[in-house]
């Protein structure tokens, strides 16, 4: 028996729906990955929700929804990411929207046990992505969302940052955080300075996390519109 792909190939679907697909969009959140259905090459998925506006806020935002799955290889994240019913689904109903491809140049930690695995080098000069997710404790929960708004504010408006998106499997206790950048240069001057470098530093001495998930991406293709942001590939991305 051959050994398994590795896990090393990503798709996000990012969108905010009208406001009559709401519940449409509940019930999907309620149902969790079972709502892809058989996906060719899926090897881990998560239907998260949001914050207000796609943002970080302890306020949901309930016309808000995030798809990420792990694939492997990259024609299967491409297929699903462009062209499965799963993201026709959310096109159909999206006041806007994005879909991303990526690729693990690094990951540290875990999913719900699952692990992601590096396939490539970053590649220097051009834009990177990260994902940062979380299983809080309960018992640090409020001082997680202590430091938490002034870090992920501090994101959003952080030089380079370019598309920044709060997601979570369940209020509160399991977050996740999205962000698309520039170039590494851009990333690593947020998240070794200020608030958030003081965010992290606390998560760490004081153990806030059951389990948690480090990882950084090469983007391979991305399209859509977000917050302002219209998203092409090859075109960077440019304010409309």
């Amino acid at each position: 028996m051959e050994p398994p792909q590795p896990a090393g190939f990503a798709a996000l679907l990012m969108h905010r729906v009208r406001p009559q697909s709401v519940p449409w969009l509940l019930g999907r959140l309620a149902r969790g990955p079972s709502v892809l259905g058989r996906v060719p090459g899926l090897r881990f998925a998560k239907v998260l929700g949001s914050g207000l506006d796609g943002g970080f806020g302890l306020r949901p935002g309930w016309d808000c929804q995030g798809v990420f799955a792990v694939f492997d290889g990259i024609d299967a994240a491409q297929a699903f990411a462009f062209r499965s019913p799963v993201a026709a689904a959310y096109s159909d109903t999206a006041v806007e929207g994005f879909g991303m491809t990526l690729r693990v140049t690094s990951a540290r930690g875990s999913w719900d046990g699952f692990e992601l695995s590096a396939v490539s080098a970053r590649a220097p000069g051009g834009p990177v992505a990260a994902l940062t997710r979380a299983s809080i404790r309960p018992s640090k929960m409020l001082r997680f969302w202590r430091h938490s708004p002034g870090s992920e504010s501090s994101l959003s408006r952080a030089p380079g940052c370019r598309v920044a998106v709060g997601l979570g499997e369940a209020p509160l206790l399991r977050q996740a955080t999205f962000s698309l950048w520039e170039n590494q240069d851009a990333m690593d001057a947020y998240a070794r300075h200020g608030e958030h470098q003081a965010a992290i530093a606390a998560s760490r001495a004081e153990d806030m996390f059951s389990e948690s998930l480090f990882a950084r991406f090469e983007p391979v293709e991305l399209h859509g519109l977000w917050r302002g942001l219209s998203v092409r590939a090859g075109a960077g991305l440019q304010h409309v």
